[in-house]
């Protein structure tokens, strides 16, 4: 049994997910998740993908912006005994934090196809839009769990290729709408 590779993130209506936390994440409109009101209820999918998750993934980018604020973070302490990976042809050993648990560089999608035939259960993708979309160009994602927002950003990065390839499927798992306008929508890709 093959383990599931889960892109989670929070997403503008017109499909941005860059810099969603703050301005110096780089997108002009940076910290667009923070000018929607605040409903614990449309949050509670982080908490529900805590259960599930037995590894995190990141590209080396999104590695480098969250491991040293989660590593020291009461809120994502339950990551830190997680076994984590970065998928980068670039970062070496040594730019890895200390104190942050056992990580992994992976150089390929090759090496993450290869983790997914291994033992253990959900790896969770967090940011990582440009890993996100290489891995489901390679057919590599199984699901999407999405906060969609109700703001439109006009450019930005996306988790979803432009390039012209072959249909995929999803199939919807749960849907659910808040009263702040976000969205859940947790999709499995049909294999």
């Amino acid at each position: 049994m093959t383990r599931e590779l889960v892109y989670t993130g929070f997403m503008s209506l017109d499909g941005i997910v860059d810099s969603p936390g703050g301005v110096a994440e780089s997108h002009r409109s940076g910290g667009w998740v923070m000018s929607t009101p605040f409903l614990p209820e449309a949050f509670a999918i982080k908490g529900e993908e805590l259960a599930e998750t037995t590894a995190l993934m990141f590209g080396r980018r999104s590695y480098e912006a969250f491991a040293p604020v989660w590593r020291d973070s009461e809120d994502h302490a339950a990551y830190q005994d997680l076994p984590k990976y970065v998928v980068s042809t670039t970062i070496a050993d040594d730019d890895l934090f200390d104190g942050w648990g056992d990580t992994e560089i992976l150089r390929s999608s090759a090496d993450v196809a290869a983790l997914k035939k291994s033992d253990g259960g959900g790896i969770f993708i967090h940011g990582s839009a440009e890993l996100a979309r290489q891995l489901a160009d390679d057919d590599l994602i199984d699901r999407y769990n999405l906060l969609v927002f109700p703001v439109l950003l006009g450019a930005g990065k996306s988790i979803f290729s432009r390039s012209d390839r072959d249909k995929r499927q999803l199939a919807l798992r749960e849907s659910e709408s808040y009263s702040n306008g976000v969205t859940k929508m947790i999709y499995d890709v049909m294999q």
